[in-house]
């Protein structure tokens, strides 16, 4: 994973549950469409559905990317 810098007194990028839509569980960022945020582990593995590609994980982000695009950054796949 892409080591993000995490700014202490900023709220703006953080570590987040959430179910993030990944064909290939290669990746290690996802655009912001492909990742619905959760409130905890639990709801996230609850919500996911690896028959379709819905997989929990822990996600750092939003982070802007080069082209503008908000992206999130994989931290860990919750099995």
């Amino acid at each position: 994973m892409p080591k993000i810098p995490f700014d202490p007194d900023s709220k703006i990028v953080e570590e987040h549950f959430a179910v993030v839509y990944a064909p290939r569980r290669s990746r290690d960022r996802f655009s912001e469409g492909a990742v619905v945020l959760k409130e905890n582990a639990e709801q996230a593995r609850e919500d996911a559905d690896s028959e379709n590609k819905h997989f929990a994980a822990v996600v750092a982000g939003p982070s802007r990317s080069s082209e503008g695009l908000r992206l999130y950054y994989l931290v860990e796949w919750l099995e």
